[in-house]
Parts: C-alpha cells; structure tokens; sequence
C-alpha cells in the first residue's frame, strides 16, 4: 500500500511505524480547504493508496479516484444501534443549523458542547456559553455565501448541541474491519494525558460498540469516555485525519495495510 502523508507535528511517528513495516510513503504539504497536495504524488496504483492528514484531503482523493483514500463515516449520532451507549443520545441533544439558532437556541445562560453534526471539522466540538453561539452564528449570518471559506461553518451547517456532562477519563480506539486495532488514553479528568492504556472494562465497552454496529466504516476512530454514571460513547472520527496519541503505530499500520489493502471487498472509499 502507498501511504501519502501531510507534513504534520507527528507524523513523523507514523513515518517510523511506516519503515518498520516496509510501507511506502510520501510527506506532502496541503493546498488549505481544496486539500490539494504539493509536491505531487507520484502514485503507482491509484487503487492501493491511502492518505493521512487534514480531513479537506478526501476531496482531493476523491478527484484523483484513490482508493481506500479517505474513509468517511456517516454521523454517529444518526446510528440507531450506538443511541442507548452515547453520552448524549438524541433525546437530550438539539439538532439545527447555524441559522436556526438565533430563533431556536434559548439565550439563557447555559453551556452547551457544541459540534458539526457530521465529520466535517469545520468547527472543533466543544463547551460555549449560548451567548457565544449566537454570536458565532450572527457572524456567519453577515457573510456572504461567496466569501465562506470551503470547508467552514456555513448557515446551513448541521449542529448537534448536547449538556456538558462530568467526564473522568477518555480514551481514542482505532477500529479497522471491525476490530480495535489500537488504543490511548487522553484525557483524565481536566489533565490531557496521553498513555497507551485502557481499562478493561472500557476495552469490552469498546467492543461492544463495534460489535453493534457492524460495518460502519472499513476504519474510524471510536472515542469513550468514563463518567460517574458508567462507561459512554462520546463520537466517532475519521480515523485519517484523528491524533494519533500514545497508539500502537505498529499495529495500526499492520492493521490497515491488512485489513484495507487490494483484494479487500469492504475496502474505504474516499467519498
């Protein structure tokens, strides 16, 4: 498999993994937005290729017919085998676009964690104060659609807005062909911490995930997290533009190059 890499702060980490296993590889930089690449690679078979970097990538993998490219996954809070294990199901959370808020997000002073429906990127998910999602949305309302930036919040951007819950630990698991594939702590309590280490019982609560939703992506990446009420989903992410924290590079490589590789019938696209 042919591995097509932007040039990031750790991806030098999977460049070594990468010569261990006797991958090919190439570092490039990305054109912002378009996720066009520079210099350009030179691809041997467009049907054995995947890449790793910011997620604008697939469009570029998709225009050049690169296959797994990019595995995008569908919004999980949409999945109706994951709603009873989500942290915030979709009866507590509130579905609506950027323009929608002004009339339908109450400006009462609560905190929501707020992100973009689907895999998009195009805001980061975190806690805002309703004031400052009004004032998000008014800001985006005074553009015209012209000058958005592709890949940005739009006022048709799908949000998904859920109460901030009391997390203790969190953890990132990297699912390929419906196995987990590797895992990291991230996060205790306030404290980014990054350990390749996982419970055991949030290990069996990740399986359990991906044994109820069988075939959701050929690969993605699968975040959980503790909370004084038990083991919770938190999301799901496109496992080729997620951190890699303190995983096993090693075996997610042997992995996707196994598992994602020419003669696979349940291989990624990059659309």
């Amino acid at each position: 498999m042919q591995w097509i890499l932007q040039d990031f702060e750790d991806t030098p980490q999977l460049c070594a993994a990468l010569d261990r296993a006797g991958q090919r590889w190439s570092l490039h930089k990305a054109v912002p937005f378009t996720g066009e690449l520079l210099p350009t690679p030179e691809v041997a078979d467009p049907g054995d290729v995947i890449l790793f970097g910011a997620y604008s990538l697939w469009r570029h993998a998709e225009a050049q017919g690169w296959r797994p490219g990019m595995f995008r996954i569908r919004p999980f809070v949409r999945e109706a085998a994951w709603a009873p294990f989500l942290l915030n199901g979709p009866g507590e959370a509130l579905f609506l676009t950027l323009a929608e808020v002004p009339e339908r997000l109450p400006q009462d002073g609560r905190d929501w964690f707020m992100r973009p429906e689907d895999d998009s990127k195009a805001e980061p998910g975190r806690v805002r104060p309703a004031s400052e999602i009004h004032e998000l949305a008014a800001r985006v309302a005074r553009l015209p659609d012209d000058e958005i930036p592709l890949g940005a919040l739009r006022n048709d951007t799908a949000l998904m807005l859920t109460p901030p819950a009391r997390i203790e630990r969190e953890w990132r698991l990297w699912v390929v062909a419906d196995r987990i594939a590797a895992f990291s702590l991230y996060r205790e309590g306030r404290r980014v911490v990054y350990r390749r280490r996982i419970d055991p019982d949030a290990l069996a609560f990740g399986e359990t995930l991906v044994a109820a939703n069988p075939g959701y992506a050929p690969a993605y990446v699968l975040d959980i997290c503790r909370t004084p009420e038990g083991l919770r989903m938190l999301e799901t992410n496109c496992i080729n533009a997620a951190g890699f924290y303190a995983a096993d590079l090693d075996a997610l490589v042997a992995a996707l190059a196994g598992g994602c590789g020419p003669g696979r019938t349940d291989r990624g696209d990059a659309a």
